[in-house]
């Protein structure tokens, strides 16, 4: 005779119960995913850029315990050897420079700085000492250096601008509103730009814009400056005629103005006088061709 054997009531429900909290699981792991993948997909990051950037936290994790053990034992030195090894064996090497900012000074030799770092380890690039390295070639204003894992360098140049050329014996110069030189530069390329010239001229650049900045309607009009005797200027305007004015900031300044009111009132520039002398106010001395003596007049007559 069969025996019947009936399933326990309570068994039953215990599976039922686990079959349901199972199934919340899943419900509970895709709602936690979904949500997770959301929020991913709202920052701007790869699939590829977000495994570089963990595999770069996870590196640097690495990195950090490395040197807390050595430093631990003593050995700082030790240490860093070991953290640049780490760091080179990972792909944290020196291996790219990215230059920006650099218009008209020759870029390879800020490449050149960087290339020179080939190879180091990443945490053993001294970027202050790039940074200074860089400060010293004569176009560079500021430089800024930076790391840019896994393996770049980035440089960002502020160069200094071309404000005159200075005029010395044997070639002219490209200088900055500091009177910094820059690099040489051809007679035709400096044609149109402001020449200086005069022992010393280069560091009273700043003080001869302040002057030519007193007569505005002149100063489109002057080509050239020369420093005479480290105490005051000659100015030339492009007709090729030259003003000498006296010493002293405030007075050569007072001079061109005076100057600049009797061009307007008798049109000077242009004319037949070859130079103006200015060094004795109010008395305006002109020289003209032909003529032995000098023209007198006073400042603000006509001629």
């Amino acid at each position: 005779m069969a025996k019947i054997t009936r399933s326990s009531g309570k068994g039953v429900r215990r599976a039922a119960k686990s079959q349901s909290r199972a199934a919340g699981a899943r419900r509970a792991k895709a709602k936690t995913t979904g949500i997770v993948d959301g929020a991913m997909g709202l920052l701007p990051f790869t699939e590829e850029q977000w495994s570089r950037i963990w595999l770069t936290i996870i590196i640097g994790g690495a990195l950090a315990l490395a040197w807390f053990i050595a430093s631990l034992a003593g050995v700082p030195a030790l240490a860093q050897a070991q953290v640049a090894q780490i760091a080179a064996d990972a792909g944290f090497e020196a291996r790219q420079v990215r230059v920006t900012g650099t218009q008209r000074m020759d870029e390879g030799e800020v490449y050149a700085l960087g290339f020179a770092r080939r190879g180091q380890a990443m945490t053993q690039v001294d970027i202050k000492q790039l940074r200074a390295d860089l400060m010293e070639l004569s176009w560079v204003a500021d430089a800024r250096v930076s790391v840019q894992l896994p393996d770049t360098l980035a440089i960002d140049i502020v160069e200094r601008k071309p404000h005159a050329v200075l005029e010395k014996p044997d070639r002219l110069v490209l200088i900055d509103a500091a009177g910094h030189e820059l690099a040489p530069i051809s007679s035709e390329k400096a044609k149109d730009m402001l020449r200086i010239s005069g022992p010393g001229s280069a560091k009273q650049v700043g003080n001869l814009d302040r002057l030519l900045a007193a007569a505005p309607a002149l100063q489109p009009q002057v080509s050239g400056a020369e420093w005479v005797g480290n105490r005051r200027w000659n100015v030339t305007f492009k007709t090729d005629q030259v003003l000498a004015l006296p010493e002293g900031d405030d007075d050569a300044a007072s001079a061109l103005v005076k100057f600049a009111r009797m061009d307007g009132q008798n049109r000077l520039l242009g004319g037949k006088v070859t130079s103006f002398d200015m060094r004795d106010p109010p008395r305006v001395y002109m020289r003209v061709p032909g003529r032995s003596d000098n023209v007198q007049l006073l400042a603000g007559n006509a001629p």
